[in-house]
């Protein structure tokens, strides 16, 4: 496995797959790798001939007061999972290798930003936008492997795929969780062992909504209803709770047709977010 840590050297390696014939897969990553991430990565593998990942704590997606700072850096540790993993290339770019000096050109969305996460973090997903921008451009993948966990930002990247008219398939893979139900996310080793049992009731809220809806329930109020109950009474100070469309994440009332239900939960230091599909029944 290689490691690459300017776009020079990154489009060096990248040519020299090319010029095998090779097909490109890639994996962007902020570091702290876990199980859900090496899912990417064997997804990836799967789907190309090569598998690229990066690791970048991209400062211009966190707001003020936001985690930045604190956010877990352990890059020896993640190659060693990625080269055990079968990945071919690393890329480990310096802030300034991706934001060079005089930097002002970001990409933003008009629409899909402006629900859940958006909200309340109003510039995140320009920051994912323009650093993912860069990072497609930089490394010119056939294909870019997103986890479902993060729904909006997955949106987002499909989104701006489909408006630049990049030449990118953008594949989702399903969350990766542990044996209890608990979303797999490098936060949660802020969570205190209590605060952990309390995490445990996003999965289980959304279970809950997901079987009602499978059983005729399209009421809106009602399974945004179930889902607040049950998330609150665990102690969590919830950020929000949502029922939106699939693909434009604008707020329903009725579900006519499949949906996803998406929570974003404070429990004491670590901001947990999840969700669920809501299938009506044929």
């Amino acid at each position: 496995m290689r490691q690459v840590s300017t776009v020079a050297e990154l489009r060096e390696a990248t040519a020299t797959f090319r010029r095998q014939g090779d097909t490109l897969a890639f994996v962007p990553t902020m570091g702290c790798l876990h199980e859900g991430h090496l899912a990417l990565v064997k997804r990836a593998k799967a789907e190309a001939d090569r598998v690229v990942v990066s690791i970048f704590v991209n400062p211009s997606q966190f707001g003020p007061g936001e985690d930045l700072t604190a956010y877990p850096r352990m890059e020896d540790a993640d190659c060693a999972k990625l080269e055990g993993a079968g990945v071919d290339l690393v890329f480990l770019p310096t802030e300034e290798a991706l934001y060079p000096p005089g930097d002002q050109t970001v990409v933003m969305l008009s629409e899909l930003p402006q629900h859940l996460c958006g909200l309340a973090r109003p510039i995140h997903f320009q920051g994912v936008a323009t650093v993912c921008s860069k990072l497609f451009n930089a490394v010119g993948p056939d294909v870019v492997v997103f986890g479902e966990k993060d729904y909006q930002q997955l949106q987002v990247i499909r989104r701006m795929v489909k408006d630049l008219l990049l030449p990118i398939r953008v594949v989702g893979v399903p969350t990766v969780r542990e044996t209890d139900g608990l979303a797999l996310s490098s936060r949660n080793q802020y969570l205190s062992p209590d605060e952990r049992a309390q995490a445990l009731s996003l999965n289980q809220a959304l279970q809950a909504a997901a079987t009602l809806v499978a059983n005729g329930e399209q009421d809106v109020d009602r399974i945004l209803g179930a889902l607040k109950s049950r998330i609150t009474s665990s102690g969590g100070q919830v950020d929000y709770i949502a029922v939106v469309d699939s693909e434009t994440l604008e707020s329903l009332e009725n579900l006519g047709h499949e949906a996803r239900a998406l929570v974003a939960v404070q429990f004491g230091g670590a901001r947990l977010i999840d969700n669920i599909a809501l299938r009506p029944p044929s």
